[in-house]
């Protein structure tokens, strides 16, 4: 041992010596300033190698098991992984080490189906899958039937490939808005869209899903909606979109897709929508839509309607082609804009047989192929802070198809000074008739002409155009008389300017009366006063106490009035004239007949006036009133007057006419007219035209007008409280079924709510004819809730005097949970027609594939 330590000293001490002596060596180059640098090669260099993982993988489970020659980790129950942004929950999770690869798996039933799906969370989003392959490295991933959420619907597809954090690309996709199927409270959606192949893109504010061919399916059924693509925004924004149409069969023209088109925003402020109607007999319209809302400032929206209606067949008699046109436009400037500047539009031109040609259905089912006469308007008002005068600038057409002819103001303007006091005391209140004196004034200038649809701004309607200036003044005042009665007075004075007036002659050539229009200014004033005196009275017929009606009480306002206006008609204003008429009888006529100021009095007025108003009430027992009493409306209204003209040669007395309004056992509504010809009217042997006589007190009736309507509903008869089924019925049906309550014997329980309008009309006119015109109408109107899905409504109108069947329409709308089905059926009338039409309720699906309208124009849409 210590022989073998003196060895190994001896050789310490060795290099030890020879280490000085090198050192020594080295020494001596530095000092001579000489560095010899070795050169450095790669193969000597030291590499950090960088992390396989940009973070720590945490992991949780019931049971772990690491496999270390395999590079492995085994998670079973209750499985958990977090690696970043990413959390992965299941069953089963393994983890290759080598790989950087995750897989996890949902928990299996017996059959060996998922049961508990795999979740997935990453972003705030959460993902379903039966199986899901995870790779640390690349961040790309795998699952299978995984269940995306996105705004209000799911995506379920058969594999989908994550190629990084805001793209997937997913394979046999359905795609729902279904709430039960989203919320799991239903396994099967009641529709989806189907798509084979399906590219999801996600961005930190929308979403968007972009698909090949895809098509819907009802209740797992195929429909023939399919598409060549599609592409469905996940944003709160107004998105383009295609406009799905309605489709039926109209007896006139045809099978039909009806609003066929295509949705497109335009900025902030503007959308668009194309539609067309198509029909298989060759009819076709086109349909513009274009709606713009400036928040604030105003809001408005123009269309326009163009088509070709096409009826029987080409080369027979019943053939027909027809082009039909209308362009409308709205506009409402918001209150607040400008109160002192004021711009409203509402325009609507139609050609003249549209509502009767045109092939756009919801003319039919509105029934606006009953107008008898189309306005449109457009007004500008300018009111000043510190003048007293508003001044009105409107244009308006006025068309009457049944004459074909239409009335155009354009422009009409009005300056109006508002009303004010001529001796308005400084201080204290009014009194008397002097302080009360009210002045009402303006000017009216007017540009009118009447014309037809080819004529409209041409030379022929230019030269049939009128322009008058009108200038009117209105006094009244009014005082108390002898505490019980109001006295009033009035006068109207009118001075009027024209450029046109009317020269009248009889032509024995047509041997027709013809008027010759003189293009020369001209002018009348006229005047005229009335004064009246009304009071109210009041009588009361009280009952024994307990009996039924406790009292009745009855209230009068008699009025009786003066009215005088001079005779305009004498030669010495020379606003009248005379010609000969066939008899060759002198015949006086205005020269302002037919004019757009009117005429001044043709004759001397010295009228008395009589009205009554009537008001009656009773007071009846009533348990259901807290006071005990109810009180009952026998005729809200029953008024009548005419008038006695003194100074007329003949036909003293005017009409008498009365009219009543009631309400009847608080929902019977009647509202009826009657007029009575006081002079004996007398017909000749043969003749249906009658003369009117001086023989005063044969009283007949020369118009009668009666309307009934009766508003009848479910609440009619149960009362207003609901009934609350929950509180007879315990038992609740599930998923598909659960606003329906079942009894004892599993019979469905439910409410079924329904309205019933019933409305009568019968008008009667004479004039001086022997027989007089009637009209006769019933109809019905009301709706009525089948089931808590199912709804009925629609209208019946009988003519009684042609006993025909009028406006009929029936409509069925079927709520299908997550989207609602409407059927509507014309089967009388001009229009035969029936339409089905599917729309679905969630928001997103309104823009993608539009199947219901979503603009800006729409209450709580988002602009």
């Amino acid at each position: 041992m210590v022989k073998t330590g003196f060895k190994n000293i001896s050789l310490i001490l060795i290099i030890l010596i020879f280490n000085n002596f090198l050192a020594l060596l080295n020494a001596q180059k530095l000092s001579e300033n000489k560095i010899v640098t070795a050169p450095v090669r790669k193969s000597d260099t030291i590499k950090v190698k960088k992390e396989q993982l940009e973070a720590v993988v945490e992991t949780k489970a019931d049971n772990i098991r690491n496999d270390i020659p395999k590079k492995m980790t085994y998670l079973n129950k209750k499985a958990e992984v977090k690696y970043q942004d990413m959390k992965i929950e299941a069953d089963y999770i393994s983890i290759d080490w080598d790989k950087s690869l995750i897989f996890a798996r949902g928990e299996l039933d017996s059959l060996g189906k998922v049961k508990v799906p795999v979740v997935t969370t990453q972003g705030g989003k959460k993902y379903e899958t039966d199986q899901f392959s995870y790779n640390l490295k690349t961040k790309q991933a795998i699952a299978f039937n995984a269940r995306t959420e996105e705004s209000e619907g799911v995506i379920v597809a058969e594999k989908t490939k994550k190629y990084n954090d805001s793209v997937f690309f997913m394979k046999r996709g359905k795609y729902t808005t279904d709430e039960y199927f989203i919320k799991k409270k239903d396994t099967i959606a009641d529709y989806y869209l189907l798509a084979p192949n399906i590219k999801l893109i996600k961005g930190k504010n929308k979403s968007q899903v972009i698909t090949g061919p895809i098509q819907l399916y009802i209740e797992q059924v195929p429909t023939p909606l399919i598409m060549p693509f599609a592409i469905l925004p996940f944003s709160d924004k107004r998105s383009a979109g295609i406009l799905i149409p309605s489709f039926g069969e109209r007896e006139d023209v045809g099978f039909f897709l009806n609003s066929l088109g295509y949705y497109q925003p335009i900025g902030e402020h503007f959308d668009l929508k194309i539609l067309t109607d198509i029909y298989t007999k060759g009819s076709w319209n086109l349909r513009p839509e274009m709606n713009y809302k400036k928040n604030y400032r105003y809001t408005g929206s123009f269309s326009a309607d163009i088509g070709t209606t096409i009826r029987g067949i080409k080369g027979l008699s019943d053939y027909s082609k027809t082009g039909t046109y209308r362009i409308a436009w709205r506009h409402q400037q918001d209150s607040k804009a400008n109160p002192f500047l004021t711009f409203a539009a509402s325009v609507d031109v139609v050609s003249n047989k549209f509502y009767n040609n045109t092939v756009n259905n919801n003319y039919a089912f509105n029934q606006n192929n009953l107008n008898a006469q189309q306005n449109s308007s457009i007004s500008v008002v300018k009111r000043f802070l510190t003048l007293p005068i508003t001044i009105t600038g409107t244009s308006s057409y006025s068309q009457n198809f049944s004459t074909g002819l239409a009335d155009l103001k354009l422009p009409v303007l009005n300056v109006a000074i508002n009303q004010f006091y001529l001796f308005k005391p400084k201080t204290g209140i009014r009194e008397g008739l002097l302080e009360n004196i009210t002045v009402n004034t303006g000017v009216n200038f007017n540009n009118y002409v009447q014309t037809n649809e080819g004529e409209l701004f041409t030379k022929a309607m230019f030269d049939k155009l009128q322009t008058g200036l009108k200038n009117n003044i209105a006094l009244g005042t009014n005082t108390t008389v002898a505490k019980y009665f109001t006295f009033s007075l009035s006068a109207n004075i009118d001075n009027a300017l024209t450029t046109k007036t009317v020269t009248r002659f009889y032509n024995p050539v047509s041997n027709k009366v013809e008027d010759v229009f003189n293009k020369k200014i001209a002018g009348y004033s006229s005047f005229s006063t009335s004064a009246s005196l009304q009071t109210v009275l009041y009588g009361m017929l009280n009952f024994k106490k307990g009996s039924a009606v406790q009292a009745i009480r009855h209230m009068m306002t008699p009025q009786i009035g003066f009215n005088y206006s001079p005779d305009f008609s004498s030669p010495g204003f020379g606003y009248y004239k005379n010609y000969y008429s066939d008899r060759g009888e002198l015949t006086p006529y205005s020269i302002f007949d037919r004019g757009i100021i009117g005429s001044p009095n043709s004759s001397l007025v010295e009228a008395l006036s009589f009205a009554i108003n009537n008001n009656l009430e009773m007071k009846v027992k009533s348990k259901k009133d807290s006071t005990g009493v109810r009180k009952i409306k026998i005729f809200e209204s029953l008024n009548f007057n005419t008038n006695y003209n003194f100074a007329a040669p003949k036909y003293k007395w005017s009409i008498f006419s009365f009219n009543g309004q009631t309400t009847l056992f608080d929902k019977l509504n009647l509202n009826t007219s009657l007029t009575l010809e006081p002079y004996q009217i007398i017909f000749a042997p043969g003749s249906d035209t009658g003369i009117r006589t001086e023989n005063f007190g044969n009283f007949s009736i020369q118009g009668f007008n009666a309307q009934f309507s009766y508003p009848l509903s479910s609440e009619t008869f149960s009362g207003k409280e609901k009934k609350d089924l929950s509180k007879k019925y315990t038992k609740k049906g599930e998923i598909r079924n659960e606003n329906y309550y079942f009894d004892d014997d599993d019979y469905a329980r439910f409410t079924q709510p329904w309205t019933l309008n019933i409305n009568a009309q019968y008008s009667y006119t004479r004039s001086l004819t022997r027989f007089g015109n009637k009209m006769a109408s019933v109809g019905l109107d009301g709706s009525l809730k089948l089931t808590p899905f199912w709804s009925l409504s629609g209208n019946l109108y009988y003519d009684v005097i042609s006993k025909q069947i009028a406006n009929t329409r029936l409509g069925f709308s079927r709520d299908q949970r997550s989207f609602t089905i409407n059927f509507n059926w014309i089967p009388y009338g001009q229009y035969k027609v029936y339409d089905f039409f599917i729309g679905i309720k969630a928001n997103i699906l309104r823009d993608a594939l539009k199947y219901k309208d979503r603009s800006f124009t729409q209450p709580n849409a988002p602009f």
